[in-house]
């Protein structure tokens, strides 16, 4: 037998794992609002087809707020509060300010269709009202739909500062990405996985100008960029340009949820560094390559990285509470 004092230790090492993961886990299911707000999912689906029919921006929109609200505080809508007197919130830290004002439009017009049935009101939070509304966008633009996990509360604290080296920058390299993805309990596999919103959406020309400007002295232009997208790229941007011109991040369907985003890195057309890394690096690029000629499987795994990352810094207990406005704390 081994040395009791070790076992014990080992035992109670695992007991403290599974005692911080039960929380979230026990928070968390598909039916919380079944008693209190039985017909959330088709609300929140209602206005979100809504939006999506007045303005296609709604999808990339909602889907990189969920993102960048999971990445910072956890899945807890901290990323909706707006800034008020000495509080700078997380919606006005620089990373922060080029998400698309529909995203947060879509939530808040969500939340008050939830909030005007009476045996819903102040019932369902913000942080699940963006959840499901990220699943249904997906959904509108070609991608899986998929069941959601509900019973996230809403943050009571939303500050600048905390978004400092949480969000992923469009310069990594596959180390980088793996180590931040790794942070918030996701995978280098769920992390190609959700690159892949990137198939939706825009960027703006100071993003990736160095890439096709000044990448180095011996190569003006990043050479794992295709170079027929490059010239492209700086026709759309060239250098007097202003930086907050938007370009499609995806050159070849970029109102499609699909699994193209990994052709494109195939060929040399994505956008960050970030993105083409997926490719040029040796070890993500057999995933890519899959995914590229398997949309199944693909979806598959972008089902699974959306649920884990559904999951990110759930609030729980005291920790959160139910906003009546999903801009405002308390």
């Amino acid at each position: 037998m081994g040395n009791p004092g070790v076992v014990v230790a080992a035992l109670l090492a695992a007991l403290s794992v599974c005692l911080l993961s039960v929380p979230a886990a026990a928070q968390l299911r598909r039916d919380y609002y079944a008693n209190t707000c039985p017909n959330v999912e088709n609300i929140v689906r209602g206005v979100v087809q809504t939006k999506f029919r007045q303005t296609f921006v709604t999808v990339p929109a909602t889907l990189r707020l969920f993102f960048h609200d999971c990445f910072v505080e956890g899945c807890d809508a901290s990323v909706m509060v707006a800034s008020s007197g000495s509080n700078t919130a997380e919606k006005d830290h620089p990373d922060n300010l080029s998400l698309a004002g529909d995203g947060f439009d879509t939530v808040i017009k969500a939340k008050a269709a939830v909030d005007a049935v009476p045996q819903c009101r102040n019932k369902v939070s913000c942080a699940d009202i963006l959840a499901l509304a990220t699943r249904d966008v997906v959904a509108l633009s070609g991608g899986p739909s998929y069941a959601v996990e509900l019973g996230r509360l809403d943050g009571l604290r939303s500050t600048a500062s905390s978004v400092n080296g949480k969000l992923p920058q469009p310069t990594f390299n596959l180390n980088q990405l793996t180590s931040m993805f790794a942070a918030n309990g996701l995978s280098r596999t769920d992390m190609i996985a959700l690159s892949a919103a990137h198939t939706l959406g825009f960027s703006h020309c100071n993003k990736f100008a160095k890439r096709i400007y000044s990448f180095s002295s011996s190569n003006p232009v990043d050479p794992t960029l295709n170079r027929t997208y490059a010239t492209q790229l700086q026709a759309m941007c060239p250098r007097n340009v202003d930086p907050r011109i938007a370009i499609d991040m995806d050159p070849v369907t970029p109102r499609t949820f699909d699994n193209v985003y990994f052709k494109n890195l195939q060929q040399g057309l994505g956008l960050f560094t970030s993105d083409q890394v997926l490719h040029t690096d040796a070890r993500s690029r057999p995933t890519v390559n899959a995914w590229a000629k398997n949309t199944a499987a693909f979806e598959r795994a972008f089902v699974t990285a959306m649920t884990k990352l559904g999951r990110v810094g759930v609030k729980t207990g005291s920790q959160g509470n139910i906003r009546t406005l999903c801009d405002v704390l308390g």
